[in-house]
């Protein structure tokens, strides 16, 4: 339902009819699935955004699944099974990072996998960087210790160890989170920070730990704003149009061409490359 919601909202989209279009409908039907977001309070973009991807995964997954039995053979039957865990979304998003373990003992070194659809990367500044500073940051070494040691299997009890990500499979589509919202102090707050971010020839091939991935490079195509504090807000979008290439801001029901020179806001919360 929410899947077909969401196809009926992007094809109003992009069949130029109207001046804006309200994501009414498509929110009426997901807050049945999902009904913490179907209140008129405040939620975060990120979380929205990631129930909604993971919901329309399970979707067209299902779909997928259902098409490759009714066109395969019953002999086909394991091709079918190893097919029905992707989907567009998985096709587009979903990466893979991989944790470097290494025993500080022992020097055993051990590889945990992860997927991701969205990198929540930490702002290691509170007036201005650079996305490069933040990815520097996510992606450098981690001492393990005391209450957070690992179980080494060669030693045989709890040690010491070191941990460092790297990116083992690149998404077409690269979701960054800012985390804007920090603890200080026992506090909850919000990090102004200006977190400068560049509009094409991002790099990431410092972190890929595999020379198999060729586009380590990426272009920004949309941005979410967050402008408020912690307990209200507002949300706005920048998006370029993906035939014109120009860039439009998205203000509840104002929809406007904006230059590029304005994309780079203070605002920004979510960044799609």
């Amino acid at each position: 339902e929410s899947a077909t919601a969401f196809g009926c909202l992007v094809a109003d989209m992009w069949l130029g009819k109207f001046d804006y279009v309200s994501p009414e409908a498509f929110h009426s039907i997901f807050g049945k699935r999902y009904p913490a977001f179907s209140r008129r309070t405040q939620h975060d973009a990120q979380e929205f955004l990631i129930c909604v991807l993971d919901d329309l995964h399970e979707a067209f997954k299902e779909v997928r699944a259902q098409l490759c039995q009714e066109r395969q053979s019953p002999a086909a039957g394991a091709s079918t099974r190893s097919l029905s865990g992707t989907s567009i979304i998985t096709q587009l998003f979903e990466g893979q990072l991989s944790y470097a373990i290494r025993c500080l003992t022992c020097k055993a070194l051990s590889d945990r996998p992860e997927s991701f659809t969205v990198l929540s990367l930490p702002i290691p500044s509170t007036r201005v960087c650079s996305l490069q500073d933040c990815l520097e940051c996510f992606f450098q070494p981690d001492m393990l210790t005391r209450n957070n040691q690992i179980h080494c299997y060669w030693c045989g009890g709890n040690q010491d160890a070191t941990v460092k990500a790297s990116i083992t499979k690149a998404p077409q589509i690269i979701i960054f989170h800012l985390k804007r919202f920090a603890w200080q102090d026992k506090h909850r707050r919000k990090l102004s920070t200006t977190v400068c971010y560049p509009f094409r020839d991002l790099d990431l091939s410092p972190y890929i730990s595999t020379p198999c991935c060729k586009n380590t490079e990426y272009s920004l195509c949309a941005v979410v704003n967050h402008a408020g504090d912690l307990d209200y807000g507002h949300y706005t979008a920048f998006c370029k149009h993906s035939v014109t290439k120009h860039w439009y801001s998205f203000d509840d029901a104002q929809v406007t061409k904006i230059p590029d020179s304005a994309v780079q806001d203070d605002t920004a919360y979510l960044l799609f490359y």
